[in-house]
């Protein structure tokens, strides 16, 4: 405990809290090579999405990877077929609120994906590839162990030692029965 110039008593705590927080929104776009002939794209969607986060100095990056898979037809729309292709990423995330009082070694980073990959768009290009548009966004957050200071006020003298062992808390042999239902509600209509 500690004492201002003002007679303030101060305490230290360490404690767990939030010490630092972000959020990112992201488009990409993907070149992916499709077999020969495709005559049209009829749908793509991102499937099997896995993502992690890590601290960066005063900032997180979210690394992850997701499945695109594009169901196309070929041969003048007489035949269909889906391709399957793997896409890793990395996105960094600056920190909107950053507490740098985290002592070193303790924080844990946990990321969600707020918005999921999801694809926005899929077109064929003029040199025959696939251009597929995907949007995602994160809300990153960082959890670590740093000090607060609080204020300490003065006591009355009561001791919680002394109480622990006293009966002044004990509710086991208050009879609940007897109470009043109507009392509060009678109380609020005041």
């Amino acid at each position: 405990m500690s004492i201002t110039d003002s007679g303030i008593q101060t305490r230290q705590i360490i404690t767990k809290a939030v010490t630092g927080k972000g959020r990112k929104f992201s488009q990409t776009t993907h070149s992916i090579q499709p077999p020969d002939n495709i005559s049209s794209i009829l749908g793509c969607w991102i499937i099997n999405h896995q993502y992690d986060a890590t601290r960066i100095g005063d900032a997180m990056e979210v690394t992850g990877s997701y499945d695109i898979n594009i169901w196309f037809s070929q041969n003048r729309n007489t035949k269909t077929e889906v391709s399957n292709q793997t896409v890793r990423y990395n996105v960094p995330v600056e920190l909107s609120y950053f507490d740098s009082n985290v002592r070193e070694g303790t924080a844990e980073v946990h990321a969600v994906a707020t918005q999921p990959p999801n694809c926005i768009e899929a077109t064929i290009s003029e040199n025959g590839t696939v251009l597929v548009r995907v949007e995602k966004e994160f809300y990153v957050e960082m959890v670590g162990e740093t000090k607060v200071n609080i204020l300490v006020a003065p006591g009355d003298g009561d001791d919680w030692a002394d109480k622990a062992g006293s009966d002044d808390y004990e509710t086991d042999d208050i009879d609940f029965e007897d109470l009043d239902p109507n009392m509060v509600i009678d109380d609020l209509d005041d």
